[in-house]
């Protein structure tokens, strides 16, 4: 049922807000294992997953492929995202990095993590913008039942 409190908004085409990766911080300790103990082709695979993983935002949807030798593409319809966190441990404040979290209601991807990007508060307030958004023109309310 359409919301009857907020003028129509129209859904116009679809535009690309944010594309980002993970750092390789995340890597930090297999890294230093790599030095210690671990050969050294377990570090450039953790590497290279990392260079192939990709996050999109846009204005309709969470786009998150990733995949080396197998490529995987997710999409997140916005308006099915019920919250979202940001949480920045020690070693990635240090280096102005943040993990977003994305709780949805979609069935395939209940949860959503983004690992240790640039500027999380940045992207958290884009999603949460864009949510409101979509929700707004689709008619979209959340009821939770208990």
């Amino acid at each position: 049922m359409p919301d009857t409190n907020h003028p129509a908004i129209k859904i116009g085409p679809e535009e690309q807000i944010w594309v980002g990766r993970p750092s390789q911080w995340v890597n930090v300790v297999p890294f230093l294992l790599c030095i210690l103990i671990i050969p050294i082709p377990y570090a450039f695979w953790r590497w290279l997953e990392i260079r192939c993983t990709r996050y999109t935002l846009t204005t309709q949807r969470f786009r998150y492929t990733h995949g080396v030798l197998n490529r995987r593409h997710d999409d997140l319809e916005l308006y099915r995202v019920k919250d979202v966190t940001v949480k920045e441990p020690l070693i990635q404040r240090v280096v102005g990095l943040g993990t977003v979290r994305l709780v949805t209601s979609d069935a395939t991807t209940p949860e959503m993590r983004i690992p240790a990007i640039k500027e999380p508060l940045v992207v958290l307030e884009a999603i949460r913008e864009q949510v409101e958004t979509l929700r707004r023109a689709r008619g979209v309310r959340e009821f939770d039942v208990v």
